[in-house]
């Protein structure tokens, strides 16, 4: 989003109708921006000169500027512009607010490029149509944006008034009522009753828009509807699984299945035959396990679908994982990690040999961690390579190689090579064996620096699994500089949160006390309820919790004695290692997720 400059607006020809103005907008229409956010939003004035310096060095607009220098927010900014251009402001929009007839005159390419979103006419004549009189409200990012302004009149044909709106409640509206299969699903399954189903799909040449696709037959809506809705719902997987009377398709959200639909048991092979020809997989063969890949896009968004069938006891059982390649992958101050965590790892990611190892069971996050941890020291100076299983997203600058066993291309294979691309860095996907931890710490210990994961609990259990695949305990103590387990936990909801007053038994099992609490929070925690925006499940996104340990000599003259992983630990949580429960617990007091959810995903560290 672009930000006005601090200065009064310029005005384009066009006809802009300005909504009438609030009390308090009035008294500060046309002051300058940055006034009215020193006294309406409490920034630092260092750093509003510190942008107002960067604005005169290099231009641009003081709202953009200091959103970079993290001043503020998006919100903060448009609240102030609301009041300096007497513009009606809104943090959200509710897709009942939207008139059919607006989706029919704006295409959504248009609203999406613009952050622009026509709403309704002021006033409508029958069926949402405009009025000689009206004038179409639309909801903006930009209130600057001329162009856009002169574009949205041309198509709704009547003046537009501005309403402020955050350009991310935009966007997620723009993907809501732009789906033409949106809640269609179980309609779409009714359709099928009168359906030809000898008409099952015909394969995708090139990716394309889903939203855009014009085929009519209903299973390819019906499973089109499906992947729509699947990515909007921030779903990674699909499972699509024959029962015995019907088919359950279920998503998993924040890593955990919900039903979505039941279809009938009638069109179980219609489905499979649909998805497994968008997978270009052979149709005819049903007793097989097969795998493949599907590239569609979804309301703009290019989505990556590995997908997996295998033959069980009522038929085909599908699984689709989701991976959205224009997603921004996450900074390592993004993902969940506490200052003095990222201070270590920061310095452990930094240094020009070594291995670090990052524990956990699948799906907690281990790869994420990895990618992140490789961005933030992707420079044009170092070869950074990796071998996965498989390449989940492409990093700009880095080499990338998935395995591939039918060639004997494997994690061992793939890393002996590496080794004579003269890289810097290497990730190897995972430490399996012997033979793939042996040269990634002859790797570590000839100048490269090394990344890697294993499956383990905690973080001490990395270097007894190393020992216990057969690699000598000198070797792990001095190649290993540390390891770091994680596990996700679902973040709760925002907007319906609710605070309660824990139990003195709750705070034990995560050990925390009522005086903590108090002395954090006021004596209250947070639980979920369940909303709209969450889906009811009360939760909206996850974070990792996190258990780092640092070798030390202590620590690697017990890797030499090959103790055990809990003697390890004990050494590293008495020298100030934060466990993955007291990792949890500190989330609690931030209001971040609830007791129960920490308690759920490291049940087996308070056993």
């Amino acid at each position: 989003m672009e930000m006005p400059m601090d200065t009064e607006p310029a005005i384009a020809p066009v006809t802009v109708v300005a909504a009438a103005p609030r009390p308090r907008a009035r008294s500060l229409a046309g002051r300058p921006l940055g006034e009215i956010l020193l006294a309406h939003a409490a920034i630092a004035p260092a750093k509003l000169e510190e942008a107002l310096k960067l604005q005169t060095e290099k231009g641009g607009r003081i709202g953009e500027l200091l959103i970079q220098l993290k001043a503020c927010g998006e919100e903060q900014i448009l609240k102030a512009l609301a009041a300096q251009l007497e513009l009606p402001y809104q943090v959200r929009i509710a897709n009942d607010e939207i008139s059919p007839e607006m989706i029919k005159r704006v295409p959504i390419n248009f609203a999406k490029q613009t952050k622009l979103l026509p709403l309704r006419y002021e006033p409508a004549g029958e069926g949402g149509i405009p009025l000689p009189d009206s004038m179409a409200i639309v909801a903006m990012a930009d209130p600057l944006d001329m162009s856009g302004l002169d574009h949205a009149r041309l198509l709704t044909g009547a003046p537009v008034s501005p309403l402020l709106v955050p350009s991310q409640a935009i966007l997620d509206c723009i993907n809501a009522v732009y789906d033409r299969a949106k809640n269609e699903a179980e309609q779409l399954v009714d359709d099928l009753e009168e359906a030809d189903l000898d008409t099952v799909a015909h394969e995708l040449e090139e990716p394309q828009d889903l939203l855009d696709s014009s085929d009519e037959a209903p299973i390819i809506r019906l499973v089109n509807s499906l992947l729509f809705r699947a990515a909007k719902e921030r779903a990674s997987d699909i499972h699509i699984e024959p029962q015995e009377r019907d088919i359950c398709v279920r998503f998993r959200v924040d890593g955990v299945l919900q039903e979505v639909i039941r279809p009938p048991k009638r069109f179980q092979n219609s489905i499979v035959s649909r998805v497994k020809i968008m997978g270009g997989l052979n149709i005819a063969e049903k007793r097989l396990p097969q795998d493949g890949r599907i590239r569609v896009k979804l309301a703009g968004r290019d989505i990556d679908i590995r997908l997996s069938t295998t033959p069980t006891v009522y038929g085909e059982r599908i699984v689709m994982r989701l991976l959205d390649k224009s997603s921004v992958l996450l900074d390592l101050a993004d993902i969940g990690l506490d200052p003095n965590q990222l201070k270590i790892i920061d310095s452990l990611i930094h240094r020009s040999h070594g291995i670090v190892l990052v524990t956990g069971p699948t799906g907690s996050g281990k790869t994420t961690t990895l990618y992140a941890a490789l961005s933030k020291i992707n420079t044009i100076d170092l070869n950074i390579m990796t071998i996965e299983d498989p390449v989940e997203y492409q990093l700009k600058g880095i080499s990338q190689t998935p395995v591939n066993p039918k060639i004997e291309l494997t994690f061992a294979n793939g890393l002996r090579s590496f080794l004579r691309q003269d890289p810097d860095v290497i990730m190897v996907g995972e430490i399996r064996d012997v033979e793939t931890a042996e040269i990634a710490i002859q790797a570590s210990l000839t100048g490269h620096l090394v990344f890697s994961t294993v499956h383990t609990n905690d973080a001490a259990g990395a270097i007894t699994r190393l020992v216990d695949m057969g690699v000598e305990p000198f070797l792990v103590a001095s190649s290993l500089m540390g390891s770091m387990a994680q596990r996700l936990i679902r973040i709760l909801c925002k907007e319906c949160r609710e605070p309660y007053m824990p139990t003195p038994e709750e705070l034990k099992e995560v050990g925390l006390t009522m005086e903590m609490v108090r002395a954090e929070t006021g004596g209250m925690l947070y639980k979920p309820v369940g909303c709209e925006a969450c889906n009811k499940t009360g939760y909206r996104g996850r974070k990792g919790i996190y258990e780092l340990m640092v070798l030390d000599d202590e620590i690697r003259q017990l890797t030499l004695k090959k103790a055990d992983s809990g003697s390890i630990k004990r050494a590293a949580v008495a020298k100030g290692m934060s466990t993955l429960l007291e990792d949890g617990a500190r989330k609690i007091l931030r209001g971040w997720t609830s007791v129960a959810e920490v308690l759920s995903v490291i049940q087996e560290d308070v056993a």
